[in-house]
């Protein structure tokens, strides 16, 4: 599969492979927007990286890949994680109580200000996580200064 991108002013995507190739290369593009953006890369890095490590995981369908999306606007960032298996949606409290399966949701969990899951269009899911953005407009402030950031 090739990987195709697009972006915009705040907008960045990219449809990637689901392997785990495919899920490097994701972690890798968004540190390289992010960068550009002008923000710390480390907390937003581990949230890509746990969710295109969980689509190539449990959202993998053969022949079919996995879409990333960046956002940036009124004050946060909001990283999207979409695969073609909305028929297996995560549920953090299930995360929370497994051993290994769990722990990626409880680092986007630990790290994000908010994150949850959109159905739909069929057969597709979206994992999403949003930080809010330390010192731009619009800043809710709802979990403290950012500190998750670096």
């Amino acid at each position: 599969m090739t990987t195709h991108i697009w972006y915009s002013a705040g907008r960045f995507g990219a449809q990637l492979a689901a392997t785990p190739r495919g899920a490097r290369q994701a972690r890798q593009l968004a540190v390289e927007r992010i960068s550009e953006w002008g923000l710390p890369t480390d907390g937003p890095a581990l949230v890509v990286a746990e969710l295109a490590a969980n689509a190539v995981t449990h959202g993998r369908v053969p022949g079919r890949g996995f879409r990333l999306g960046l956002t940036l606007g009124g004050g946060v960032l909001r990283i999207e994680v979409v695969d073609t298996r909305g028929d297996r949606i995560p549920d953090f409290r299930d995360a929370a109580e497994e051993d290994e399966a769990g722990r990626g949701l409880v680092l986007v969990e630990a790290i994000a200000d908010r994150w949850g899951v959109d159905q739909g269009p069929a057969p597709c899911k979206a994992v999403w996580a949003e930080l809010d953005v330390p010192g731009q407009r619009g800043e809710t402030g709802s979990r403290g200064a950012g500190s998750r950031w670096a």
